[in-house]
């Protein structure tokens, strides 16, 4: 897959999706679709970096998605190109007819456009769908406006995974995004607490823009670098108030296994919430809890003839 910032590195001419796509949630997934589809050029994504609200708000954005990992999922999906665009205040300010003669037109020599329904562009979002609409008709272009995506009656938005995230409902996160929400991240480092308590954990490191879940403890399936199939888990996202922690971690045990992970990308899936982070009065009860936070794990995991013979 080819992956530029610079629109005269492009290969052209395009069938292109526009949008920010955090998340690459089933609304994304609707915009993609066309483009995934089309034979009027390259396939062609057309995302912006960093995101817009953190240049228009001056607040950093965390993401579903980072740079890395949504390059990795539109590689998945088929796509042949994807411009990480440098979103930036002199952009934002531009005009419409600017965008579409300097991106679509003479960078992109688009030939195929498919945004979603409330896509905005250009100085005070002056820009919109219906804007690329009069263009595409003008050129004959298809520019192909898609409607909201609906779950369960509500909108399917980057917002609403986040909300179900921080409460702990992966499930719900995982039906909007149309796969489950997932961690990736390099294995460093930690104060080894877990081996203490004889549960060994990798100390994962992540990108410091990836949105995380809610506090508390989680049934996972990890994926090791090259491996086809998944190993159940037990994560526990927060501070481990047991011990006074004043840094926040993101810890992964491995049921029934063993082995040196330091330095290895793990992806983590999520698979449940098991409970809320909480101080124990000791060790030993934490231990207790551990136990029995690893047979509920089993049983989310689907691996209830393993509890039975515990």
């Amino acid at each position: 897959m080819h992956i530029t910032s610079d629109l005269a590195q492009t290969l052209r001419p395009t069938a292109v999706a526009i949008g920010n796509f955090d998340g690459l949630h089933l609304g994304h997934q609707k915009v993609l679709r066309p483009i995934q589809e089309s034979g009027q050029g390259v396939r062609t994504v057309l995302t912006f970096h960093p995101h817009p609200q953190e240049v228009l708000t001056g607040r950093s954005q965390l993401l579903l998605t980072p740079p890395t990992e949504k390059l990795a999922l539109l590689a998945q999906m088929g796509f042949e190109q994807v411009i990480l665009f440098p979103f930036t205040a002199a952009f934002a300010r531009q005009h419409p007819q600017e965008f579409i003669q300097d991106i679509l037109e003479q960078g992109l020599r688009a030939r195929h456009l498919s945004v979603g329904w409330d896509f905005c562009f250009a100085h005070r979002r002056s820009g919109s769908a219906q804007t690329l609409q009069a263009w595409g008709s003008e050129h004959c272009i298809p520019v192909e406006v898609i409607p909201e995506a609906q779950f369960h009656g509500e909108r399917v938005s980057s917002s609403r995974i986040r909300a179900a995230l921080a409460t702990g409902e992966v499930s719900t996160a995982a039906d909007l995004l149309g796969r489950p929400y997932r961690l990736i991240g390099e294995v460093v480092q930690g104060d080894q607490r877990g081996r203490q308590l004889g549960f060994p954990t990798a100390n994962l490191r992540l990108p410091p823009e990836k949105f995380l879940p809610r506090d508390g403890v989680y049934s996972v399936w990890v994926y090791l670098p090259g491996a086809d199939q998944a190993l159940p888990g037990v994560m526990n996202v927060g501070y481990r108030p047991t011990f006074a922690g004043l840094q926040h971690t993101i810890e992964v045990h491995l049921l029934d296994w063993a082995g040196d992970l330091y330095g290895q990308e793990l992806q983590v899936v999520l698979e449940g919430f098991i409970r809320t982070e909480r101080r124990f009065p000791g060790v030993a009860e934490l231990i207790e809890q551990i136990q029995q936070d690893c047979q509920t794990a089993r049983i989310q995991l689907g691996l209830a003839e393993q509890v039975r013979m515990l």
